[in-house]
């Protein structure tokens, strides 16, 4: 039997105020009792089943952070208008795709996240990723042409890249520019 490697509570901790913020949120219940009965799930759930590791990168920029809720809440009511007059206009005579967006992170976390905020605007779904090469496959509304793809993908990268901003590793963020240079520490040359 192969023995688990323990994680300290330092890295695990953000894992654990997330879960314990979802079970209260599944209960609609923050009470003191419930959230620390919730945070002895957490707790148990991530010490006895095995769980690949979250790795965080450490880093948490406010502005982006700020400016991509702003963007997140602009997609979702612009969408919904869209999905809205589709469904009026067009109805079931709509052309869907399932459209593959390779995005340029390979970190569990952030196809995760990218995944989750495309899933929640409406006309897309995903439907499947690849883990392996970081693709996720997207189930779109009123997509019939190369082009509308193109835009689904172009969407999906933007989506990432805000993501990266916010919360990625310097290896992320500097895949987002390939071509500039770099210092051996891996800081941008000015």
């Amino acid at each position: 039997m192969m023995t688990r490697q323990r994680i300290p509570l330092r890295v695990e901790l953000p894992l654990l105020i997330w879960l314990v913020l979802v079970w209260g949120a599944l209960w609609q219940d923050f009470s003191l009792g419930n959230l620390v009965f919730g945070a002895i799930i957490a707790f148990t759930v991530a010490n006895l089943l095995y769980l690949p590791p979250v790795e965080l990168s450490g880093r948490f920029n406010v502005f982006y952070a700020v400016g991509f809720a702003g963007r997140f809440l602009y997609q979702l009511v612009l969408a919904s208008a869209q999905v809205f007059w589709l469904a009026l206009t067009r109805g079931p005579k709509l052309e869907n795709a399932v459209v593959g967006v390779r995005l340029r992170s390979p970190s569990d976390l952030l196809v995760t996240a990218t995944g989750h905020i495309l899933s929640l605007i409406p006309g897309s779904l995903v439907v499947e990723v690849d883990r392996s090469t970081s693709t996720l496959y997207l189930h779109c509304l009123n997509v019939s042409t190369s082009d509308d793809a193109e835009k689904v993908r172009q969407n999906a990268l933007r989506t990432e890249e805000w993501l990266i901003r916010v919360m990625g590793n310097r290896e992320d963020l500097a895949r987002l520019h390939p071509d500039a240079p770099h210092h051996s520490d891996g800081r941008k040359h000015p």
